[in-house]
């Protein structure tokens, strides 16, 4: 009980006192996608098995949207499981399996112009940490190569205790990429650092029809996934087209120090926790506080965290 009124109490603290529907320019809809297969040695006991997520990147003429494309696929999956125990048993448990490859929920929005980076976490609800955006010192070379029909110059910068190799493409004149990556004339189509111990490699790009005042995406090979699903589910996908940049408009705007309380006690008691979102965010889902559909129990279990002793940022040497 002690740790259930902990949970609560932090939940409403952050909600109530967090700016909700943090402004952050205009939405926008995406001119080009970029896929990425990401990898990170996240464990230097097991390099053999690096972490990997295939992740895509949204770029607009003044933002850009960096997502899990594994995290979007699955949240389908989840959303027909939820649906389909609901319809088969009113009232009762709603089971959520999700595989190993279910993707991250962290996701990553740039806004060059106003020089600002928000991060967006989510843990029923979602929560945006916002932080300047990174200044890069690049050194660009005079290589070239080629990604997918894509024309790209070659770049390197120290960023984060890590010294990058980065391939931009001019003619997508995008001043964003991957991650927290940024600042070069084109869109970063494929980073990695050094050791190799974090990828960003390129997997495709989607072909876009140009309109009035966008730039013209070239002819290269275009990304052969499934179109990512568009349908509502709480804690997933936001409804709406998939391919609009926006930050949620309910978001709650917190500090990385609140985001990490929060998650520990997610962590400490999920179904608790899943609870008191969901009450702190008003009882969206059916039978919540304030809900009209059926009472929904929740049995919602966390795999152990993964070992993690080579963060993506590392110390700068001293």
């Amino acid at each position: 009980m002690k740790s259930s009124r902990t949970i609560i109490f932090l939940i409403f603290t952050f909600s109530m006192g967090a700016l909700r529907g943090m402004a952050q320019g205009k939405p926008e809809m995406a001119q080009a996608i970029i896929h990425y297969k990401f990898s990170h040695v996240r464990d230097t006991t097991n390099r053999q098995e690096p972490y990997k997520e295939n992740m895509i990147l949204f770029l607009g003429s003044h933002s850009s949207a960096y997502k899990s494309y594994d995290k979007k696929m699955a949240d389908a999956v989840v959303r027909k499981q939820i649906q389909e125990q609901m319809a088969a048993n009113p009232g009762g448990n709603v089971r959520v399996m999700r595989g190993k490859n279910s993707g991250s929920n962290t996701e990553y929005y740039q806004f060059a112009a106003e020089g600002k980076l928000v991060r967006r976490e989510r843990l029923i609800n979602s929560y945006l940490i916002e932080e300047p955006m990174p200044a890069m010192n690049w050194k660009i070379a005079n290589d070239t190569a080629s990604f997918g029909g894509l024309h790209c110059q070659k770049a390197t910068t120290h960023f984060r205790g890590r010294d990058y190799i980065a391939w931009f493409c001019p003619d997508l004149p995008f001043h964003s990429g991957p991650w927290k990556l940024n600042g070069l004339p084109g869109v970063i189509v494929d980073a990695h650092d050094t050791r190799n111990e974090v990828v960003f490699k390129f997997d495709g790009v989607e072909k876009v029809t140009a309109t009035a005042g966008q730039a013209p995406v070239p002819e290269a090979t275009a990304s052969n996934r499934p179109q990512l699903p568009a349908l509502p589910m709480m804690g997933g996908e936001d409804p709406g087209d998939p391919n609009l940049i926006q930050l949620p408009a309910d978001a709650i705007k917190t500090t990385d120090k609140e985001y990490t309380e929060l998650r520990a006690a997610m962590l400490k008691d999920p179904n608790a926790f899943a609870k008191a979102a969901i009450g702190a965010a008003g009882g969206g889902a059916p039978g919540g506080p304030g809900g009209n559909g059926p009472q929904m129990k929740m049995n919602i279990k966390v795999a152990p965290g993964a070992v993690i002793n080579n963060p993506i940022e590392l110390p700068e040497k001293k």
